[in-house]
């Protein structure tokens, strides 16, 4: 069996649906640590936003309805975030496409 790498560093983007969308999910093996996020409104309106942690079928509000002036941006997080392996951080949106979001992610190998 191979053996996993220690750490691993990741950025994920995504654009942003008004439906639930999985912007990361924690590998198999590893602990995730979600250093930075940053949500972005390139639309012409105010718009809001939800990002969440989910764990199997619990899903726990970062940021609820947050709304974001337009050419605006918003920091979800204060801190980092801890993510087991196959958690997840979700994100919907109030309108189409208007959002862009941007993660800072380190996975370590679990021992």
């Amino acid at each position: 069996m191979a053996q996993l790498a220690l750490n691993n560093f990741r950025t994920v983007t995504l654009e942003v649906t008004s439906g639930i969308q999985t912007a990361y999910t924690a590998p198999t093996g590893y602990t995730s640590i979600v250093l930075y996020a940053h949500i972005t409104n390139i639309g012409s309106t105010t718009e809001t936003v939800t990002i969440s942690h989910k764990r199997s079928t619990t899903s726990t509000e970062i940021a609820k309805g947050v709304a974001v002036p337009p050419n605006d941006a918003f920091v979800p997080m204060d801190g980092k975030l801890v993510l087991e392996t196959s958690d997840s951080v979700v994100i919907s949106a109030s309108a189409n496409l208007t959002f862009k979001l941007i993660l800072s992610i380190l996975e370590t190998a679990n021992a």
